[in-house]
């Protein structure tokens, strides 16, 4: 397994509206945890397609892990152009720092935002160009990841696309290990 996608809920669907709240570093190391698992396995590629949450998340995720595993790589492959444009200041900064670190950065349509069919495409394109995914997603929360979900499990049936997910016990489990690590 070569390239893994990495997806999951929107920051809004997990009530994040900072960046300084203390879920998203529990996410980011969760990330990192099943990241470094597959690094043994071949892993060279993380793809994501930059969406405001667990992908951006990820990629920061990455991007510090970069700097130990020097042949880890990111790919950001967006759904359409100038995604970030309705993103406030703090977040297209962080978005465009991100880009300028990644290793590729490309977009499914060559255009900007024209409909939600835009998102099934790249959902689709993603799919087909990755060997797994790792999915932040609990089936009690329902919530946008659960279309990606579907199709990778369907691609599954017809194919190897092993599907790792974080679920709700996972994050909470990391949680409890970082309060005893600084309680």
């Amino acid at each position: 397994m070569k390239r893994i996608l990495i997806t999951g809920y929107k920051a809004t669907e997990l009530g994040i509206f900072s960046q300084k709240h203390p879920g998203i570093e529990v996410i980011k190391k969760a990330i990192k945890k099943r990241i470094l698992s597959l690094l043994d396995e071949g892993l060279e590629w993380i793809i994501v397609s930059g969406q405001w949450g667990v992908e951006i998340w990820a990629a920061e995720a990455v991007l510090e892990l970069k700097k130990e595993y020097k042949d880890l790589r990111l790919a950001v492959i967006t759904p359409f152009l100038e995604q970030e444009e309705k993103w406030n200041e703090e977040k297209k900064k962080l978005y465009n720092l991100i880009l300028t670190h990644a290793d590729y950065v490309n977009s499914v349509t060559k255009t900007k935002y024209e409909g939600p069919w835009q998102f099934k495409e790249k959902n689709k394109f993603l799919l087909r160009n990755s060997d797994g995914m790792i999915l932040v997603y609990d089936e009690e929360n329902e919530g946008s990841p659960k279309y990606i979900k579907a199709q990778a499990e369907q691609m599954a049936l017809t194919k190897n696309y092993p599907l790792y997910q974080i679920n709700g016990y996972d994050l909470q489990s990391i949680a409890e290990d970082e309060q005893q690590d600084y309680g």
